[in-house]
């Protein structure tokens, strides 16, 4: 029986996946629920089983792109089990001597096409500079499009690595841009001493570590902080839907992070709720999914308001981009030892730029001002403002 393996639906608004990887060969016996592929939504990467055990017959190639529901390969169930790993006997190859092709030359032999042309005209490319792939030669838009201009004259080997971007690559591509020429973004700044949490964490880690098994990193105090700030200032934790804005009283905090595929942005939901440790642990599980590539779409689905932390590589300012359709997004820095004005004294403190891009469709400058102020006195006073007075407790020590 010949069974049809066909791509399952990762999630509801995905139509297409790309084939990043074939974990197996064509021809190879597979057994059920065996990985034999790595799929790329424009979400996640995920990992495709085998349905049945039999003998694969691959019917997509790595980097097609493949509707949700077409077959990309086939099974059949009623080959058997090969007996050992012995290596096929190899098959002599005879050779084949041919002669020599005369070189013809044509008149269209490097001659570009008309839209070659204008698009080399438009880079100020002479056209003996680019070599033909067409027919006889000739020089195709492909050929005008890949073509580089000349940095001067080049010395030795330079070579130039050309690779297709993934689909959740491209994705995320498409996604900032349509964030940018969308949304009417501004960016507002504002610094935080981060004393007051650097002496917490100097007193409370070690037990707080023995306690809940996760450091007591920043991530924790900034969710809570950003938590505090949105039920302040609702219309943060909005977005537009046509000519509505929706408010959401809750907060589900999608958190920016690295994966091996590019940027990943899984969703910490109900942050609202969470202690100190929930939401350490919680970002921890994510953060690993993501970096093994285990992350799903309904882990990175939702979210009403983004925390990214440009800090962990050495980001000292920046303006993030808004995380569409949410309406805006907060930027952690590094934290630097730098002077400030402490009482009509100056002193050396640890201090962190942060910033908040929004939509200014919906959002006002007295609201973003106001959120990040928010934002910034919760984190210069954690004990009065997100501990209730009682580190230890808000702590579960």
């Amino acid at each position: 029986m010949i069974l049809e393996m066909k791509v399952p639906s990762p999630g509801e608004s995905i139509t297409e996946v790309e084939i990043a990887d074939w974990l197996v060969q064509d021809g190879d016996y597979v057994e059920k629920d065996q990985t034999i592929a790595e799929v790329d939504s424009d979400k996640a990467t995920l990992e495709l089983p085998a349905e049945a055990s039999g003998t694969i017959t691959l019917q997509a190639e790595v980097g097609d792109a493949v509707a949700v529901g077409a077959v990309v390969c086939l099974i059949d169930t009623a080959a058997e089990r090969p007996a050992g790993d012995a290596a096929p006997a190899p098959v002599e190859k005879k050779e084949v001597f041919s002669a020599p092709k005369e070189e013809v030359k044509n008149y269209a032999a490097g001659s570009p096409s008309p839209a070659a042309k204008k698009i080399l005209d438009e880079k100020g490319m002479d056209v003996a500079s680019v070599q033909g792939t067409g027919r006889n030669g000739r020089i195709t838009k492909e050929d005008a499009i890949h073509a580089v201009p000349s940095m001067g004259t080049p010395t030795g080997e330079r070579p130039v690595t050309r690779k297709k971007m993934s689909l959740l690559r491209r994705k995320v591509a498409e996604r900032l841009v349509a964030a940018k020429n969308e949304t009417a973004m501004l960016t507002t700044f504002n610094e935080a001493d981060m004393s007051a949490i650097f002496d917490l964490r100097k007193e409370y880690k070690e037990s707080f570590q023995d306690k809940h098994g996760v450091s007591l990193g920043f991530m924790s105090f900034f969710t809570k902080a950003v938590v505090r700030a949105l039920q302040q200032f609702p219309d943060v934790n909005s977005m537009i839907d046509g000519n509505e804005q929706v408010l959401f009283d809750y907060c589900d905090i999608s958190v920016a992070v690295s994966g091996p595929k590019g940027l990943m942005v899984p969703v910490v939901r109900n942050a609202e709720g969470m202690s100190f440790s929930d939401v350490e642990n919680e970002i921890k599980r994510l953060a690993v999914r993501a970096r093994d590539g285990k992350i799903t779409v309904d882990e990175m689905t939702g979210g009403t308001f983004t925390i990214s932390n440009g800090g962990v590589f050495g980001s000292m300012l920046s303006t993030p981009i808004i995380n569409p359709p949410q309406s805006g997004i907060l930027g952690m820095h590094n934290i630097l030892q730098r002077p400030v004005a402490v009482d009509g004294k100056v002193e050396i403190r640890p201090m962190m730029y942060i910033a908040l891009s929004y939509d200014h469709r919906i959002i006002d400058g007295k609201e973003s001002v106001g959120f990040l102020v928010a934002v910034k006195e919760a984190l210069e006073d954690p004990i009065s403002l997100l501990m209730d007075g009682n580190a230890k407790k808000a702590l579960g020590l």
